[in-house]
């Protein structure tokens, strides 16, 4: 039997799709399909659970894209469908399916309409979409499955010794939080902990997830302004400080937090970020 998940949206949102999909293939036992936008499909070789990705493009889809995915979810092994890009034409679509369960927040192909929290982490709110067949999600101990031959390999390209280490991931662009702050903070820390081991990245891509995933792994703490790296370290269960993002869409545990700045990330200064790594 099988599950269809479809997800629009970046690959930071099919991230916090992950914990969803696996207690689905966990708890009921099913294989997984997931229908996202192409660019982001990479996304979901992370979780093996996941034996197929179709590629659609939610917002201009053509009607080849309509007919493919409409050929893919007529396979009669599909249960279920957990629908989160509710319209008109994905609800015609479903209809003429075979899938006899499928949930979505709205449309009438709908067997189960659900109300998912407005707040909170993303990532838990879809326990709102699993209720209906029995799947209780925790989202907060879900923890993505690396390699330990993938993990060894970056923990031995960072650099060596045996200090805390502390991984930096810029988004970059004139939003972020500014240059001469991302170079003076290392220092700030040597000057109080030269143990410290210290490394820069650049912001991450679906193409590279399991790359950076297995980086932010080995770290003890991680600094991201990144929206991708940074639920990947959440879904690692990495300690991150995560620049740009309110602390109430982000799990509530220890070891995560948030600063988005009154003014952006302009106005988050230096001795901000170094309270929140706890070197302060």
């Amino acid at each position: 039997m099988r599950a269809l998940f479809l997800i629009p949206g970046d690959g930071v949102r099919q991230l916090q799709a992950l914990p969803a999909v696996a207690a689905t293939a966990e708890r009921l036992g099913f294989a997984i399909q997931v229908a996202c936008p192409a660019p982001a499909a990479a996304i979901w070789r992370l979780l093996p659970a996941v034996e197929k990705v179709i590629p659609f493009s939610y917002d201009d889809a053509s009607l080849a894209d309509w007919t493919n995915l409409l050929g893919c979810v007529r396979d009669p092994d599909f249960q279920l469908a957990v629908n989160l890009a509710p319209s008109r034409q994905m609800d015609l679509m479903l209809s003429m399916s075979h899938i006899p369960t499928r949930i979505a927040s709205s449309g009438f192909s709908a067997t189960e309409t659900v109300t998912p929290p407005a707040s909170g982490w993303p990532a838990q709110a879809l326990a709102a979409h699993l209720r209906p067949v029995g799947v209780a999600l925790d989202a907060e101990s879900f923890r993505l499955p690396i390699a330990a031959a993938t993990l060894a390999e970056a923990s031995a390209s960072l650099p060596p010794g045996d200090g805390p280490m502390l991984l930096l991931v810029a988004a970059g662009g004139p939003a972020d939080w500014p240059a001469d702050r991302w170079q003076a903070l290392p220092q700030r820390i040597l000057a109080s902990l030269p143990a410290l081991r210290c490394r820069q990245l650049g912001p991450a891509t679906a193409a590279t997830a399991a790359r950076r995933a297995a980086e932010l792994a080995a770290s003890d703490v991680v600094l991201s302004s990144d929206p991708l790296s940074t639920e990947l370290a959440l879904l690692c269960g990495t300690p991150v400080v995560a620049l740009g993002r309110d602390p109430a869409s982000l799990p509530q545990r220890a070891g995560v937090q948030g600063l988005s700045g009154r003014a952006g990330l302009a106005s988050v200064e230096l001795g901000e970020v170094l309270q929140a790594l706890g070197l302060a």
